[in-house]
């Protein structure tokens, strides 16, 4: 993802719980929610099934939000988006960006409630509008030929903790 290029990506909300996911079209003008997957507490990232998930879609890159705090300064949950990050890069071939999705869940929430809809028991939903969001974001930038955030080198493979 050195240039914008039409391509399918998935878009990752990372979250203690779930792991929200939304996918652009063919030619990168539309995000569309795409599910979440489900975290097991105590277990490994589940990099596996988000490789699934990004075949299934036809997914050509990836773009995980990095989770900043409001001054934009670096959290506990951004070191590990980071480490889960560069340990997806080194498990596939497909390029790997992150970029700032501070406010994306809160705004998510806020579309929901503004048409009149509920959040409750629906946070699977909430995670996949937010990863939307994020990937709306860097489609419209994209389509300005701007790149958002950062691309990211691949690491070693996270250890379970």
């Amino acid at each position: 993802m050195t240039a914008p290029a039409a391509a399918r990506l998935l878009a990752v909300d990372w979250g203690d719980r779930r792991v929200g996911l939304a996918v652009s079209d063919e030619l990168g003008l539309l995000a569309t929610p795409a599910g979440a997957i489900v975290r097991r507490a105590g277990k490994r990232p589940p990099l596996a099934e988000l490789m699934r998930r990004a075949e299934a879609l036809g997914a050509r890159g990836y773009v995980m939000g990095l989770p900043l705090n409001e001054a934009g300064d670096e959290t506990p949950r951004s070191q590990e988006v980071r480490a889960v990050a560069a340990a997806l890069a080194a498990r596939q071939p497909l390029p790997v960006r992150l970029v700032d999705e501070r406010y994306t869940t809160a705004a998510a929430l806020r579309a929901i409630r503004e048409q009149g809809g509920s959040t409750r028991g629906r946070r699977e939903d909430v995670d996949a509008l937010a990863a939307g969001m994020l990937l709306e974001q860097v489609l419209r930038a994209a389509s300005q030929g701007v790149w958002l955030g950062e691309p990211v080198e691949a690491a070693p493979l996270m250890a379970p903790r």
